[in-house]
């Protein structure tokens, strides 16, 4: 009987820590798309307001 309980120790044992390590990964898939949204928002701001802050750069380096 004990080597039994052993094995289905072992076997749900296994299976927990194969569904906790599931969501580690999905905390980092979510991190992963969290950081790839604030990248295309810094790229838009950067191609809206990167003309403007170029000149503004340039004036102040005319200025120096």
């Amino acid at each position: 009987m004990l080597p039994l309980f052993i094995t289905l120790q072992t076997i749900f044992g296994d299976a927990k820590a194969r569904l906790s390590g599931e969501e580690k990964g999905a905390t980092a898939v979510e991190y992963g798309l969290l950081i790839g949204m604030i990248s295309l928002v810094l790229v838009g701001a950067l191609v809206l307001i990167g003309p403007e802050f170029v000149a503004l750069v340039q004036q102040i380096a005319a200025a120096i």
